[in-house]
């Protein structure tokens, strides 16, 4: 799985002191009508438990410039719940997850089911609100390191 290369996302679960959230690159677009999202998440993750009360997820799009907030989320330096929070600027959206603001894209969901499989659960998101950040490029995750893109786009 180390040579799928994937746009890196922190994923925000709960409300107030009842937060946690995880980086991700296991998020995909699930259908337009309505529009939703799936995301992949371990159950022994102390951020299932907070899913399971609220119901509700963000999935946060990280930028280029956003790495050191993908390390705080997944842990590194030993960093938990309400602490992964820290270093960045939140906002609240339709759902009452917290959103991160400048992030490349938020997608503020409802979580309409979330099938469990094996160790993980698939969530499925319904997207509520959307926000954009359109001057800046993606974070990326390609054979273990973070990455982004550098060649400029060409359009055809």
């Amino acid at each position: 799985m180390r040579h799928l290369a994937g746009a890196v996302s922190v994923i925000t679960v709960g409300r107030g002191d009842d937060r946690s959230g995880f980086t991700a690159t296991s998020v995909s677009s699930l259908a337009i009508d309505p529009p939703s999202v799936i995301v992949s998440l371990n159950r022994e993750s102390s951020s299932w438990a907070v899913l399971q009360r609220h119901r509700s997820f963000c999935v946060n799009v990280l930028a280029h410039d956003q790495k050191h907030i993908a390390d705080n989320f997944a842990g590194r330096g030993g960093i938990k719940g309400l602490e992964r929070y820290r270093d960045a600027e939140w906002q609240e959206l339709v759902t009452g997850t917290s959103a991160l603001k400048n992030a490349l894209t938020v997608l503020d969901c409802e979580l309409d089911e979330a099938v469990e499989r094996h160790s993980h659960g698939i969530l499925i998101g319904r997207v509520r609100a959307v926000t954009l950040r359109t001057e800046a490029e993606p974070l990326l995750y390609w054979h273990g390191a973070y990455r982004h893109i550098t060649a400029p786009i060409v359009s055809a």
